[in-house]
């Protein structure tokens, strides 16, 4: 009798145990979360594509390691991007020549700052299709000698400068006869600064940067050649906006993708004309 009762114990025993593990992986399955994060990187100072602000007002997103909250049309798009992929959006604020590197890196999964699709870049990154069709413009003061230019070839002789690492520096100035080009600036404030205190006669931009300028410097005026012959000598993909992001992870590339192709460039102007409107240096 004893030994069978040792004998029936010993099978409850090895039951049980052979059980535990799987109704102890049922537990923690069922309190683990599915939620994802998409980690979006960008300047966080460079209006109206994406600036820092002390609250959350308008939505603003809070930027991870710090008190202060980003927005502006990046910030927009990375919303409406995350909530088409069921995830959460964390903003990490970077200066400009550290946004590629943290792509490649995997420190970020994309990088939504503005970024004009350059072949120089697509050797690094992969890019999504356009999130903003922009133009390239130039921007003077108003009585400058060059406020009545109407093509690149009347702006001969100038004195000019332009952020770094971007095709306005790169490929645009360069094109203006005797151009007189001062060292690149590493931030879009710090190039309307040099325009603000007449270090330069003008500077080359988009046409949203420029918008958003001349809202904060009502003395500077937008010089647009688009459609003319005196116009700028760019490729489309080197004036369109898009999200970089690792070549590593095509399968995100192409979600990014999936959630652009619903909207047009109708709300691409409309979200940009809201981000203009709100920037603080509108109000």
């Amino acid at each position: 009798m004893k030994n069978f009762t040792r004998t029936a114990l010993l099978l409850i025993t090895i039951i049980s145990l052979s059980l535990f593990p799987v109704f102890a992986g049922g537990q923690e399955e069922s309190t683990k979360t599915t939620t994802e994060t998409l980690t979006v990187a960008m300047e966080c100072g460079y209006a109206p594509y994406n600036w820092t602000q002390t609250t959350n007002a308008n939505g603003a997103v809070q930027i991870k390691g710090s008190s202060d909250y980003a927005y502006g049309y990046d910030v927009m798009m990375a919303k409406l991007i995350a909530e088409k992929l069921g995830q959460d959006l964390q903003i990490v604020k970077l200066d400009w020549d550290s946004l590629v590197p943290a792509v490649i890196s995997g420190s970020v999964d994309c990088v939504i700052a503005g970024q004009s699709i350059t072949s120089d870049r697509l050797q690094m990154v992969d890019f999504t299709t356009p999130y903003y069709y922009a133009s390239i413009v130039v921007l003077t003061t108003q009585g400058n000698k060059y406020a009545n230019a109407t093509s690149i070839q009347d702006l001969a002789g100038g004195t000019c400068t332009s952020q770094l690492g971007t095709i306005w520096y790169d490929v645009c100035l360069p094109q203006i006869e005797n151009v007189n080009m001062l060292a690149a600036q590493e931030s879009a404030p710090s190039m309307l600064v040099a325009l603000n205190s007449g270090r330069v006669d003008y500077i080359c931009t988009d046409l949203p940067t420029a918008q958003a300028a001349v809202v904060a410097y009502p003395n500077m005026k937008i010089l647009d050649f688009t459609g003319t012959d005196g116009d700028f000598e760019v490729s489309q993909e080197e004036i369109n906006i898009g999200i970089s992001v690792s070549k590593k992870t095509p399968e995100l590339t192409a979600s990014i993708n999936e959630a652009l192709a619903g909207l047009t460039v109708e709300d691409f102007n409309r979200m940009m004309d809201e981000a203009i409107s709100v920037q603080p240096l509108s109000n």
